[in-house]
């Protein structure tokens, strides 16, 4: 009986032992996997921050072009470029979802609901309100 016991020990801790190599080995394995996860956001991050710095510096560059402006006495002299600003459309949605968010959360009894259909409505309108600003801008030109 004592063998027994003593051999059941045996196989228990041989046993216990595989199983705690078998979990470091997936512990490893895990561990590689998600570094290599971490590698390729970094990998993305990067790509995106080049492709960031690159969209500044032709932004920087369009900036200091110069516009030349012929006067009628035959002088010509140097104006910097209008720098191209939020449209009025997009001004009027951001307004009209920030009014219509905090108005319907307000008015609303389910706040989130309200604040979500509110901000999408007041998008909708301002969007729409800044578009026909846009189009009387482009008429008076």
């Amino acid at each position: 009986m004592k063998g027994l016991y003593i051999l059941l020990a045996a196989i228990l801790l041989t046993s216990c032992q595989n199983q705690s190599k078998e979990d470091l080995n997936k512990a490893k394995q895990a561990s590689i996997d998600s570094m290599k996860v971490e590698i390729n956001k970094q990998r993305v991050i990067d790509s995106m921050k080049t492709e960031m710095a690159k969209a500044e510096e032709k932004q920087k560059a369009e900036a200091q072009k110069v516009v030349v402006v012929h006067q009628n006495d035959g002088t010509a002299t140097a104006a910097p470029a209008k720098k191209k600003g939020w449209s009025s459309a997009a001004k009027g949605a951001v307004i009209g979802a920030g009014v219509g968010a905090a108005t319907g959360a307000i008015v609303s009894k389910k706040k989130g609901e309200g604040a979500i259909i509110g901000g999408l409505a007041g998008a909708g309108v301002g969007a729409g309100t800044g578009a026909i600003i846009d189009s009387k801008k482009k008429k008076n030109e």
